[in-house]
């Protein structure tokens, strides 16, 4: 389902499901290099993920996105939390091991690569997409990879969609683009 035309990347507040047919088929490749057992990338590939976002700003004016996921029948997926002040913070995640993120709103035009800025909607491009670059803490996880993602809402069909390109280098250079595309089921609970 189309997002509300109220819905911008101002506040994507919400609950989601990702849709399979309009999303890239890579995310088991990346899941892969980011050294997610099988089990668990059977799981993913196999359910349904569903997010359940919460978007705001906080006493000091400083915006926040926290995403709890989950999977078919209610399993627990990641639980993302955001600060939009592009400072690193370290976390250990229990899908993907020991990151450093940092999170941040921009404009298109400051980012390096073209996959990442590309299909935004009109006021998504007015307002900046929301950046998140994660990578694993190699020191501590072992492995090494990347990823770089814009999320925003883009036009799909002739319906807003929210959606979130994933630009991700993995531990042998690998380089995968994947845009994930989010069906609206209504207001974050």
């Amino acid at each position: 389902m189309a997002t509300p035309p109220s819905l911008t990347i101002l506040d994507i507040s919400g609950k989601y499901v990702m849709n399979k047919e309009l999303s890239d088929k890579s995310t088991d490749q990346i899941l892969t290099l980011q050294g997610v057992g099988w089990l668990k990338r059977k799981a993913i590939t196999l359910g349904t993920v569903t997010l359940n976002v919460k978007h705001f700003k906080d006493d000091q004016g400083v915006e926040h996105v926290d995403i709890d996921q989950t999977l078919t029948g209610g399993i627990p997926g990641t639980t993302e939390k955001r600060t939009l002040t592009w400072t690193e913070r370290e976390n250990e995640d229990h899908l993907f091991g020991a990151v450093l993120g940092k999170s941040r709103r921009t404009k298109v035009d400051v980012l390096e690569d073209e996959f990442l800025k590309k299909n935004w909607t009109a006021d998504t491009l007015e307002h900046g997409v929301i950046q998140s670059y994660v990578e694993s803490n190699t020191p501590k996880s072992g492995t090494t990879w990347i990823a770089n993602q814009t999320w925003g809402v883009e036009e799909i069909n002739g319906e807003r969609r929210y959606t979130r390109h994933i630009k991700f280098t993995g531990p042998g250079g690998e380089d995968i683009e994947c845009r994930l595309v989010y069906d609206y089921l209504g207001p974050a609970v």
